[in-house]
């Protein structure tokens, strides 16, 4: 069985077209899928429409959220009512097709674990389109997951993931780089995109500002969660070392011209160098001391946690393979 999440905001005049279309690509069948609609504290008549579809279909489910709390807690709520061992999230804007679905399902089928889609030709106005053209090659660059379009919530899961991902704040976005942190396959398919029929879209400028710390905030989870000193150490010391090179360069300038050159001495105090110099290796320092202050607090709070994923185990005596995706990282 398959699940399709759709989280909505205030989309009233989208969701009956949406089932509807979806019913026509996945079948009328309550076996072949399932539907949860959730309303993200929608001010319009979003949850009566949402009660009116899951009252007449047996597949459909309608799960209301008391207040507006953000796309990634109405996909946490929503993946709490599945059933399914295939996820599929996708917008309730009509922006995405449902007849990609199948596809979704195919390109799994192929081994991978999550499928992201990628809006090729996307219908979206240009202060959208640009800077998140921007922001997907910074994430790609920086996280090693390539994708064309972290921001598309078109994608495809195997249910089994969200064992081990937990969605808060605007982490959904970064759901593949996650999971292949953790060591799931991650592919990608180019999906249509459409232009949105109804209402407005709820994203502003202030989403490049989110988007900027939360990848600061999986670059750090996915890369140095269990070893932060690695990287504040490098930038401390990069700093330090700065500081340390300028406060030589000071000092030897300083000897020379005034016991071999027999000039007046250089004032320290008065060259630009010289503040730069201290305040490179004061930053240099409480970068390491971070470091050190984060390597102690993942040393108290890891024990009995582990820091990697078995994905199979082959026990010969027995002649029983097991596998086990239940360990988690707390």
């Amino acid at each position: 069985m398959w699940s399709i999440v759709v989280p909505a905001f205030n989309e009233e005049d989208s969701l009956a077209e949406l089932h509807q279309r979806i019913v026509e690509h996945c079948g009328p069948s309550s076996e072949a899928f399932e539907l949860i609609l959730v309303d993200d504290g929608s001010t319009d008549s979003t949850w009566k429409v949402m009660q009116t579809l899951a009252g007449e279909n047996e597949n459909v489910i309608a799960v209301k959220l008391r207040r507006n709390s953000g796309k990634a807690a109405a996909l946490h709520a929503g993946i709490a009512h599945t059933r399914g061992e295939i996820v599929i999230t996708m917008d309730g804007d009509l922006q995405d097709d449902p007849k990609e679905i199948t596809r979704f399902i195919e390109k799994l089928s192929e081994g991978y674990d999550v499928v992201s889609g990628w809006k090729q030709v996307r219908h979206d106005p240009w202060h959208k389109r640009y800077p998140s053209l921007v922001f997907n090659r910074l994430v790609s660059r920086l996280t090693g997951v390539e994708l064309h379009d972290h921001n598309c919530g078109f994608k495809a899961y195997r249910r089994e993931i969200f064992d081990d991902i937990e969605l808060y704040g605007e982490r959904h976005r970064f759901i593949p780089v996650l999971a292949a942190s953790m060591g799931w396959r991650v592919g990608e398919i180019v999906v249509e995109h459409h232009a949105r029929k109804h209402g407005h879209s709820k994203y502003g400028v202030s989403r490049i500002l989110k988007g900027f710390f939360d990848l600061m905030s999986i670059y750090l989870m996915t890369g140095y969660r269990s070893r932060p000193l690695h990287l504040f150490g490098a930038v401390g010391a990069i700093f330090f070392a700065l500081g340390l090179c300028g406060m030589m360069y000071l000092t030897i300038a300083r000897i020379v011209t005034w016991t071999v050159a027999g000039l007046e001495p250089i004032h320290l105090h008065q060259t630009a160098v010289f503040y730069y110099s201290i305040f490179s290796t004061l930053l240099g320092g409480q970068f390491l001391l971070t470091g050190l202050l984060a390597e102690l607090v993942v040393s108290r709070t890891s024990r009995g946690h582990h820091f990697y994923r078995i994905a199979e185990v082959v026990d010969s005596t027995s002649d029983k393979s097991k596998t086990n995706t239940a360990q988690r990282v707390v």
